[in-house]
């Protein structure tokens, strides 16, 4: 079935007004959160198809967010949507003042391929407890995911009320000409300049979850096993290519060596082999060229080893690097962390600021006033201190991006209040009224007037 007529369905479907019902969304929420758990299998099967990723990383990046973030809403959806009761001003009295949160209407979610069910589903979820119809493009570069979500929703779901259109860049081209209440997209910045330009055909707001290089910083006062052993973590996560990963080190001059020491420790201890259960492949031969180009043979502390056939790229640490090498002028997304000293924490700070505001940061400290700095200084989507990655965790937190990292934000009742207009209502009552905002006008009204506002 041609696109047009899908979108066009979903209009007609929601002038119907079923979809603003709770009780209805919560039903294909239920139902959703079935599908997911019954199929799981074929989940794990269809990305580890793409790369190679382990059922234990699946559930814990992937699906798990997916049935929290339904529970999150089949908990919260009641008060989520109830008629907010704000304060009448004086003016307006005798009145009442509320807030209603109501759908927006037809989405499209465009995903990525990196977490291909995480960065998908999640804001589908949100648009569908915010009570809209969705249209959902996956990524074509993790095909058989795409396949899986679309087997699972079409086969389930009414096309008029959440549909997944599968291709690649004609059919997200496509897309992108019809008018929808708002874009979702997932994806580079690179792209998110064409998905934005786009929208502002038809007035369309978006939400864009981009990326950016976004540091680490560890200075002496760390505890630096704790550090290395969460950065290892967090950066080799999915074989890096995360988009809040770290994607370089500031690390203080004193301790560089001993703490580079630590890492290598952990890499050795996770045991990211070719074969390991615990380590991603490559996404495909384009992106795996394209990261081995970035490492300099010369810098290498640790790794540098790849494996064409297999998509496989050794975790890489490259020291000695510099804000002039070629993987600093690019977002890395994949497992390769340049390392780059500094002697005075403010200068680091001050480097960072010259860099275009990154989705993630993050600050190895037990020191306050080097975490006070970190959170007022620096401008960034989200982040953590003494940890990497896991702010994504807390539902109660927004996920998004600011400047060149993105636009908007979700998760939790963020995702709710970004797929709602936020519409206002005053109620008056219709006894006593004044006649003092009235004609004729006179200089006792204007004195009085000024006094009321």
């Amino acid at each position: 079935m041609e696109i047009q007529n899908i979108l066009l369905e979903q209009k007609e479907f929601f002038k119907t007004q079923q979809t603003k019902s709770l009780a209805f969304r919560k039903m294909y929420l239920e139902k959703l959160r079935s599908l997911i758990i019954s199929n799981e299998n074929m989940l794990y099967e269809a990305i580890y198809k793409d790369f190679g990723k382990s059922k234990f990383d699946t559930f814990t990046t992937e699906i798990s967010f997916i049935l929290n973030d339904i529970e999150y809403y089949l908990k919260h959806l009641k008060s989520l949507a109830k008629p907010q009761k704000v304060s009448t001003n004086l003016v307006n009295q005798l009145g009442k003042s509320k807030i209603y949160s109501e759908p927006l209407g037809n989405i499209l979610v465009i995903g990525a391929w990196n977490y291909p069910y995480q960065l998908s589903l999640s804001p589908v979820i949100a648009a569908i407890a915010a009570g809209n119809c969705c249209i959902l493009k996956p990524s074509e570069v993790a095909e058989n995911t795409m396949k899986a979500m679309s087997r699972i929703i079409n086969e389930n779901f009414p096309s008029a009320y959440v549909y997944v259109y599968e291709g690649g860049i004609d059919e997200t081209t496509a897309l992108l000409k019809l008018k929808f209440d708002k874009i979702f997209f997932t994806g580079s910045t690179k792209v998110g300049k064409i998905i934005y330009k786009a929208a502002a055909e038809h007035l369309t707001p978006v939400v864009l979850e981009l990326g950016g290089k976004s540091p680490v910083i560890v200075t002496k006062n760390a505890n630096l096993e704790i550090a290395a052993k969460r950065i290892v973590w967090g950066k080799f996560l999915n074989a890096g290519q995360t988009c809040v990963a770290p994607d370089y080190l500031l690390i203080e001059e004193t301790i560089q060596e001993q703490f580079l020491e630590m890492l290598r420790k952990y890499i050795k201890e996770f045991q990211y082999s070719p074969d390991s259960e615990q380590y991603t492949k490559i996404i495909n031969p384009r992106n795996f060229q394209r990261l081995v180009h970035l490492i300099d043979k010369e810098k290498i502390y640790f790794g540098g080893s790849s494996d064409e056939e297999k998509r496989y790229i050794e975790p890489t640490i490259l020291h000695n690097s510099d804000w002039n090498d070629p993987i600093m002028q690019e977002e890395i997304f994949g497992p390769i962390l340049p390392v780059i000293s500094f002697k005075n924490y403010n200068m680091a700070l001050n480097a960072v600021l010259e860099q275009e505001k990154p989705l993630a940061a993050y600050l190895f400290t037990n020191n306050t006033e080097e975490k006070d700095n970190f959170t007022q200084r620096l401008s960034f989507g989200g982040g953590c201190i003494n940890d990497v990655v896991m702010h994504l965790s807390n539902d109660n937190l927004p996920f998004g991006g600011v400047g060149n990292s993105g636009i908007g934000n979700y998760h939790g009742k963020f995702g709710f209040e970004a797929f709602s207009h936020q519409k206002a209502v005053l109620e008056k009552a219709t006894w006593g009224e004044p006649n003092i905002k009235y004609p004729p006008y006179s200089e006792k009204k204007l004195s009085w007037i000024k006094k009321f506002l």
